[in-house]
């Protein structure tokens, strides 16, 4: 199995988060950071590290059984090409994965975790998912095994993805060269993903590229700080309730539901949705609001 980039990267991590801490002004720091918001980032990350140790090995596993009974084609792990194929490859994968788990409340339930928080530091980037691999994030890569890709080429690429995401979250850095907020996602850019405005919601999906959200109709541009965290936030530093909230919540929609596509929809319908409208979806905020 490939190397677990993201543990070695722990110490980085921790470094960079202290360092963000300290050179900032005081004014920044009380606008930025929350020691509680943090601890609980962090509390988070580790567990999604903890439960990885076992989903990981059982994506890799369905992965490998795909390529060596299925593929299509070999794609050769020494031809620097096939590398950088498996960069937009999965760049590709990760912006439908991310777009849909905004757009799905199953995935959503998972991924609403990383936006709980109401801060945007580097801390808020290990504010990860303990469900996301469980709930199945994994089917939007399916494909790279039929056509060919290793797994650990895969498994790779997304840590690689990961990793480069980490920097951006940050209000250190304003806008950087043109040129290159115009190819890549930058903190401008992903400020806004985390934004909860409504003219923000649902927005830079990107991982790597902003290109994709630029070519699919996605992309906004940040005109003014968003306000961050939830349209309706948790209000909560406990990791295990933020970490099962939305599964909580989703159970309890189920169990009142009164009807299988009610049930239907409170699990793959737009995250907000419900059967008398008492609850709004992204759409509907922003219609509502004559944003389109």
């Amino acid at each position: 199995m490939e190397p677990n980039l993201i543990i070695y990267a722990i110490p980085f991590f921790v470094v960079t988060v202290i360092l963000e801490a300290v050179l900032i002004t005081r004014e920044q720091r009380e606008r930025w950071i929350e020691a509680k918001d943090s601890y609980t980032s962090i509390a988070l990350g580790l567990g999604n590290v903890f439960t990885g140790l076992f989903t990981k090995a059982l994506i890799f596993g369905i992965y490998t059984f795909l390529y060596e009974n299925f593929r299509f084609f070999t794609l050769d792990t020494s031809q620097w090409w096939v590398w950088v194929l498996a960069f937009f490859a999965d760049d590709f994968s990760y912006y439908w994965f991310h777009r849909e788990a905004h757009l799905i409340r199953w995935f959503w339930a998972s991924h609403k975790v990383h936006h709980s928080s109401e801060k945007y530091n580097l801390a808020t980037a290990l504010r990860q998912t303990w469900t996301g691999n469980a709930s199945g994030s994994f089917v939007f890569y399916l494909w790279m095994p039929f056509v060919g890709f290793n797994p650990i080429v895969i498994l790779t690429m997304q840590q690689i993805s990961l990793l480069y995401q980490y920097w951006i979250h940050t209000e250190a850095i304003n806008k950087m060269w043109r040129p290159f907020e115009y190819i890549f996602n930058t903190p401008s850019h992903h400020r806004v993903h985390h934004g909860s405005d409504i003219k923000y919601l649902d927005a830079n999906y990107a991982g790597i590229l902003i290109i994709w959200d630029r070519m699919f109709g996605t992309f906004v541009e940040e005109k003014e700080r968003p306000t961050y965290g939830l349209v309706s936030n948790l209000n909560s530093y406990n990791p295990i309730k933020i970490a099962f909230s939305e599964w909580v919540d989703m159970a309890k929609d189920l169990a009142n539901a009164g009807s299988l596509k009610n049930a239907f929809k409170y699990i793959f319908a737009p995250p907000g949705w419900s059967p008398d409208g008492s609850r709004k979806t992204s759409e509907e905020l922003k219609k509502e609001a004559g944003i389109k």
